[in-house]
């Protein structure tokens, strides 16, 4: 999700208007999405007032979507455990799963954590004493590497140096063995030291997560983590020639399911009553370490990165892959989007965007006092902007690559 990576993932000679006309007729043939009218497993409906939230904000927010054609193609809110409000662009339905870029950075803690539950990983194991496991040709490429925790690998702080090849960078898709072009990272200083972010460091992760899981992080995650929360239509692309996929990038998931990951947080690692991943690891994760190299991020996790007001956590990817969790609240967003990517990792235009959807919107809709009551009124208007909603698709604030389509 680091500003490169629009070079590297994109297809830069494809234009934004033929990218959008491409889009409607790929869509044309497709029913106008609509919230479904069954509740998702695990997940309840209910009319935004119902739980006191105030629908009048949430609709001005998909006003202002609608009308300056933002690509947003899913946003949905979570709160108190049911699904108020689920909005979707033209031809887009809740059967759509979408690339989340480093979103899946944060799966990948949360499947570290299920191994650490178990007492099968630890942050303080040296990640070179897990690769060499299962990899020992690369001893010789990890002599160097020795001193680097895997907690250090998940805060940003290994110390590594990658240097990124412009436009067709072998980390991501080219890499015949990805292990390798991540191995050829030469420490630049000693970890735990500054905060730099890397994708090499997930693919190091997603190795050890491997070899202390007999099989590979996507089987692993799919068995303690995708199945037990009911998830449908997910998939880890981009496996190298090896068979193994990234830690940092390419699952693809329902909006819906991002929820529930959400929710799976918010919850401390519970879902339906089922640990699914210990409460211990889900504090250790959304919080800096001691010592830590950045106060705003965690494992592989955001921390107040879009709410400074109260406490927030979550997951971010390129382009506006979101999933927000705000514990007062007791509340979930998450959003899947192609909007400018211009900026960095803290001031990047969709992170801004999305920021004011979160604080100018949804938080005030939360935040009505007197709590909103239910009424006729409310529930129509917001059905009526849905509906328009559905029948607008926006305009990809960037180029698309060939893994930015939405999948059903």
């Amino acid at each position: 999700m680091r500003p490169q990576e629009q070079t590297t993932m994109s297809t830069s000679h494809v234009g934004l208007a033929a990218v959008a006309i491409a889009l409607q007729i790929a869509f044309a043939g497709t029913a106008l999405a609509q919230p479904e009218a069954d509740a998702e497993p695990g997940i309840a409906i209910a009319a935004p007032e119902a739980v006191g939230v105030d629908s009048a904000p949430l609709v001005r927010m998909s006003e202002w979507i609608r009308k300056d054609k933002l690509d947003v193609r899913s946003l949905l809110v979570i709160k108190d455990g049911k699904l108020i409000f689920e909005r979707y662009a033209a031809g887009l339905g809740r059967g759509h799963n979408y690339e989340l870029y480093s979103v899946t950075k944060t799966i990948t803690a949360l499947t570290f954590g299920t191994l650490a539950g178990q007492a099968k990983i630890a942050t303080t194991d040296r990640a070179a004493t897990w690769i060499t496991k299962t990899h020992p040709q690369f001893k010789d490429a990890l002599s160097d590497k020795k001193d680097i925790e895997l907690g250090h690998l998940m805060s940003m702080s290994s110390g590594l140096l990658y240097k990124q090849v412009e436009g067709s960078d072998p980390l991501y898709f080219q890499a015949p063995d990805r292990l390798k072009v991540a191995l050829s990272t030469v420490p630049r200083i000693p970890p735990a030291t500054r905060f730099e972010y890397t994708d090499a460091n997930p693919v190091l992760v997603g190795a050890a997560i491997a070899a202390a899981a007999g099989q590979r992080e996507d089987r692993y995650a799919e068995e303690h983590l995708f199945k037990p929360l009911g998830m449908r239509n997910y998939r880890w692309t981009g496996a190298d020639q090896t068979g193994t996929v990234s830690g940092g990038w390419g699952l693809r998931l329902r909006a819906i399911d991002m929820a529930k990951l959400g929710m799976l947080m918010l919850d401390e690692g519970r879902w339906q009553g089922r640990q699914v991943v210990p409460a211990s690891w889900i504090r250790q994760m959304t919080a800096p370490q001691p010592g830590a190299t950045a106060q705003d991020y965690g494992y592989y996790c955001w921390i107040n990165h879009i709410v400074e007001s109260e406490p927030e956590f979550g997951a971010m990817g390129f382009k506006g892959q979101f999933i927000t969790v705000l514990p007062k609240e007791h509340a979930v967003v998450v959003m899947t989007a192609i909007l400018p990517t211009d900026g960095g990792l803290r001031t990047g235009t969709y992170l801004n965007i999305y920021r004011r959807m979160v604080n100018d919107f949804i938080l005030p809709a939360m935040q009505t006092l007197p709590p909103a009551q239910p009424g006729e009124g409310a529930r129509q208007a917001l059905k009526r902007e849905l509906d328009l909603s559905a029948r607008v698709a926006g305009l990809p604030g960037t180029d698309l690559a060939f893994n930015d389509a939405p999948e059903k």
